[in-house]
């Protein structure tokens, strides 16, 4: 029996260790979209809700019922690098205009249990007309249908919106055409994770512009750890709350491990001091440690930071190398001349550095190839390795990070065609050629 009660520990370590990896790379995971990885955590659901807590302080929504789990991730401060992107081909991220008609449009969902897309479109045509501070919705320009859609989609994709007649792209043609959706008002309403509405900020829409680094500040607070209201807010009148070494221990440990386990590497000169003396102390390496080992992660502990390897790619939303994208492509071959140059760079040399790579390879990045393509495929590339870790802006030079090092190229050109720079074929973490990404090497495309 001893051996059978120890076999069942380990399978349900095992689970657990997984299932905390899906949610980590989907935070809203549906029975719909992935019915084994939501069974999976549909039964070990408490474990997982104690581990997320305990770690990171994120709440753990699980709905057997309704067919969807929910992790509200909270981070310490804002950040873009995750943006919204369109269903269409070229995965572009959204723009300012389909953010606001996102919003408006889940706020017109809330009392619509049933719609079609004609009566949605009407209702955001008129909302946006009451709200002097909101440009108007007008779906007679397609362009303004096309970003509709990408809203749509995208609330598909959180399957929000089920399309039960008809087809949703059909309305970019026309905005005659016909489709009929359920609403699940329910999931839609899990979808905010900041823990202070917005509708609790007390300011004017006229005032928003001035204070808005306050005010998105004031949407991030959480008040189990105490400390001074965020001016701006509702609560702001009863004043300030004092902070206990218990809250601040608390904070310390879920502002550290929230950003392990949500980014590609953490650095210590990217910890604040009491974090880094925190996550440094005898408890918090063995807290550390312990979560790492319960995720089913690989920890790398280097002199610049921490990396967490994930061997079984699980906890992977964005993949480096990855030659899916050409700007993760010219990313990848920037990061010779990156790691090469210990003051940096300027943004003319990696301009420069990417009309070379265009001379070379006229028939690649197609949509680079004009005036300012070089800089363009340069500015997106820099993009790239900054969203995961490798390289960072400081006084207008670029400078590779100490992960950016783990690379090396080894070659840039395709074996049947001497027109397409091939990352497959040099991108080799440790230095060693021959290593991709799913070969269990530390690419991004193996860590969270």
């Amino acid at each position: 029996m001893s051996t059978l009660a120890n076999q069942l520990a380990s399978a349900e370590r095992e689970e657990v260790a997984r299932a905390i990896r899906l949610l980590l790379a989907r935070p809203l995971l549906t029975a719909a979209a992935d019915p084994a990885g939501f069974e999976l955590v549909r039964r070990r659901r408490e474990s997982l809700a104690q581990w997320f807590d305990y770690t990171c302080g994120w709440s753990l929504v699980v709905e057997p019922r309704r067919g969807y789990a929910r992790l509200t991730k909270i981070r310490a401060s804002s950040d873009g690098s995750r943006p919204a992107r369109r269903a269409r081909s070229g995965r572009s991220p959204f723009d300012r205009r389909r953010y606001v008609l996102l919003c408006v449009t889940a706020a017109e969902l809330l009392s619509m249990p049933m719609t079609t897309i004609g009566m949605l479109a009407d209702r955001v045509v008129q909302a946006t007309a009451a709200d002097r501070v909101l440009a108007g919705f007008d779906p007679v320009h397609r362009p303004e249908r096309m970003a509709f859609v990408d809203v749509l989609r995208l609330l598909e994709s959180y399957d929000v919106l089920r399309a039960v007649d008809g087809a949703t792209e059909a309305y970019v043609e026309s905005a005659e055409a016909k489709v009929l959706y359920r609403v699940d008002t329910t999931l839609l309403m899990r979808l905010p994770a900041a823990p202070v509405g917005a509708s609790r900020m007390a300011v004017s829409p006229d005032e928003v512009p001035a204070h808005f680094e306050e005010l998105l500040t004031g949407l991030l607070r959480e008040r189990r750890y105490g400390g001074a209201v965020v001016e701006g807010t509702a609560e702001e009148t009863h004043g300030e709350t004092a902070t206990t070494d218990a809250q601040r221990n608390l904070r310390l440990r879920h502002s550290v491990l929230r950003r392990l386990f949500d980014d590609p590497v953490l650095y210590r000169a990217d910890l604040a001091d009491d974090e880094l003396a925190y996550v440094t102390s005898l408890t918090g390496r063995q807290i550390l440690r312990r979560a790492v080992e319960q995720a089913g992660f690989l920890l790398e502990e280097r002199a610049e930071g921490f990396l967490l390897v994930d061997p079984d790619a699980i906890a992977t939303d964005v993949r480096f190398p990855d030659d899916t994208s050409t700007a993760r492509v010219a990313a990848l071959i920037l990061l010779e001349p990156l790691c090469a140059a210990p003051a940096g760079m300027l943004p003319e040399q990696l301009a420069e550095a990417g009309a070379d790579l265009l001379r070379r390879f006229p028939r690649w990045a197609k949509a680079y190839q004009s005036e300012e393509g070089a800089a363009r495929l340069a500015d997106d590339a820099v993009r790239v390795l900054s969203d995961i870790g490798l390289a960072r802006v400081s006084r207008g030079r670029v400078l590779a990070r100490p992960a950016a090092h783990r690379y090396r190229l080894t070659g840039t050109t395709s074996p049947e065609a001497q027109d397409e720079p091939g990352p497959e074929e040099g991108a080799s973490p440790h230095g060693t050629e021959g290593t991709t990404a799913s070969d269990g090497g530390a690419a991004e495309g193996d860590m969270q």
